[in-house]
């Protein structure tokens, strides 16, 4: 009988979001996936009101037929796991273990994938951020010398559980080649004619879509020549570098200026919105 108990007390209804239920197993449920987390024990109202606005964010979003499928979230999901480095079934596993069930992370990305989809669909002039806007806040930054990369990846192909003299061998062969090689023209004949051995198309980058270090690499490798050679998975590979010219598109202050302002837009709008639906909506809490 005391189980019996328990087992009621758990599905009762804490509370009611426009017609639909919070239960205290949903609350349990929650407190336990924010206690996995982030390492902290949230306190009971604001894991109500954490649910309470996954309801009204949900309802907002079948108002305009933002509603994803289980196929939509199941692959939000297994995104989720990917960038863990396991498997879903792992995850699951790993919920489990903890007490928490799947489905509760899985409502949890529901709610988000709904209100980003919303919040940016709905608002995306107003979210917008104008190049005026970025110069201005970057002042004299602004004027940061940027370039447009055009470059073509090389690699000299070195089988799985090679060994090392293999790997050796392979490196200094790209260095002699790094000596030769004096155009993008050179590069493409050597390499397109090289028994394992591969050369991609030009592809074309600006200083803002690259990390610092490959940016000082391009930046130190005259046109037509080859970077240093680099052990990867692959084997050793290579850049050649086709043409490097000054472009005003972008900067990677003026790209992380960029970003910060969108954010700042984003987080007031969303904000601001769902305080909007909320007051709207009808909650009652036991």
């Amino acid at each position: 009988m005391a189980g019996g108990g328990t087992s009621l007390r758990a599905q009762s209804v804490a509370c009611m979001v426009s017609g639909e239920p919070i239960t205290n197993l949903d609350i349990e449920q929650r407190t336990k996936l924010n206690a996995l987390t982030t390492h902290k024990q949230m306190p009971r109202q604001e894991v109500i009101d954490q649910l309470i606005d996954e309801k009204v964010k949900n309802k907002e979003g079948k108002k305009y037929g933002v509603d994803p499928t289980s196929s939509d979230i199941e692959q939000s999901y297994a995104g989720m796991s990917s960038r863990m480095r396991i498997t879903p079934d792992q995850l699951t596993k790993s919920l489990e273990s903890q007490g928490v069930r799947s489905d509760t992370l899985k409502a949890r990305l529901k709610a988000e994938m709904v209100w980003t989809s919303l919040v940016r669909g709905r608002f995306k002039e107003s979210l917008q951020v104008g190049e005026k806007e970025v110069a201005a806040a970057a002042g004299d930054q602004s004027q940061a010398e940027a370039f447009e990369y055009q470059m073509q990846p090389i690699i000299l192909i070195v089988p799985k559980g090679a060994a090392p003299a293999t790997i050796e061998s392979r490196k200094k062969e790209a260095e002699t080649l790094r000596e030769r090689v004096q155009s993008c023209e050179a590069a493409n004949s050597y390499f397109k004619s090289m028994p394992n051995a591969a050369i991609r198309d030009v592809v074309t980058r600006t200083s803002a879509d690259l990390p610092g270090p490959l940016r000082e690499l391009l930046d130190k490798t005259p046109i037509g020549h080859l970077t240093a050679p680099e052990i990867t998975k692959q084997g050793v590979e290579m850049v050649v570098l086709c043409g490097r010219k000054p472009t005003t598109v972008d900067t990677p202050k003026k790209r992380e200026i960029r970003e910060k302002m969108y954010t700042e837009k984003y987080e007031a709008k969303s904000k601001s919105y769902l305080q909007e639906i909320r007051k709207a909506a009808m909650i009652e809490c036991r």
